[in-house]
């Protein structure tokens, strides 16, 4: 089995002293010498402390969004660029609280996610659907709508943007309410990402198509079962990534499924 990924989404949380608390004990806790990769996304106002702290350390820094253009009167906004030069090493786009506050479409993410990968950062691109269409049945409709805008895209020439990104489903109703999607209701949703990747780029190798995360409501007691998913290449983890010793028992639970 390939490394998984795990990414802590910090949101709009954090503080000086709290982050380098929680720095030091993460850096502390040995990841490196387990066979997992891990990230952090603070808010991108802590990002120049974080990667201070993180120097030296296997932990990769990541963002929470990004513009899709280089420069220009985006009041607000950050760079790919910016964020490469301060050490970030992905970012992600389309999160649904991004989607849903700030009006981002399919489209804007998708372009998003070119200019990220041009700078060299891996864009994390989140879909995944509202308790409305859960409820309707409309899971696969809305998750392939959003991912379609994706196909086609290249970095460069002859390098599609589907081999340089990360995939995480994050089912709307699941995140912050305490209660995951059920392993198998993942499962179905994971294997059908799968197949659109298939579709949508059938040049490439298995091995090289992207890794498919899940996020909601991921905690130590359930990440081990969602981890064992064949399909799942990771973990997209929130408020639980504020907590160390919460994050390193996620962290721990991935390296053992290698």
């Amino acid at each position: 089995m390939s490394r998984k990924l795990i990414i802590g989404n910090w949101k709009m949380n954090g503080s000086l002293a709290a982050n380098e608390a929680l720095a030091r004990a993460l850096t502390t806790a040995g990841l490196e010498e387990k066979p997992v990769d891990c990230a952090v996304c603070p808010p991108s106002v802590y990002l120049a402390q974080m990667a201070g702290l993180l120097q030296g350390s296997s932990l990769l820094l990541g963002a929470q969004t990004v513009h899709a253009r280089e420069s220009g009167a985006f009041t607000g906004d950050v760079s790919a660029a910016m964020l490469a030069e301060l050490g970030c090493k992905l970012v992600l786009v389309g999160h649904s609280e991004r989607r849903a506050g700030h009006g981002e479409s399919s489209e804007q993410v998708a372009a998003q996610a070119l200019a990220a990968a041009r700078a060299g950062l891996t864009p994390v691109v989140c879909v995944g659907e509202s308790a409305d269409d859960h409820d309707a049945g409309l899971m696969q409709d809305v998750v392939i709508a959003q991912l379609a805008p994706l196909a086609g895209l290249e970095v460069e020439a002859g390098v599609l943007l589907l081999e340089k990104l990360v995939l995480a489903y994050e089912p709307i109703w699941a995140i912050g309410s305490g209660e995951a999607a059920t392993p198998q209701y993942v499962s179905v949703v994971l294997e059908c990402i799968h197949e659109w990747l298939a579709e949508a780029a059938p040049a490439l190798a298995e091995e090289a198509l992207p890794r498919v995360l899940y996020g909601g409501s991921v905690r130590p007691d359930n990440a081990s079962e969602m981890l064992s998913l064949h399909a799942c290449g990771g973990l997209l983890v929130g408020g639980a990534s504020l907590v160390a010793e919460e994050f390193i028992a996620i962290c721990s639970a991935a390296a053992a499924q290698v």
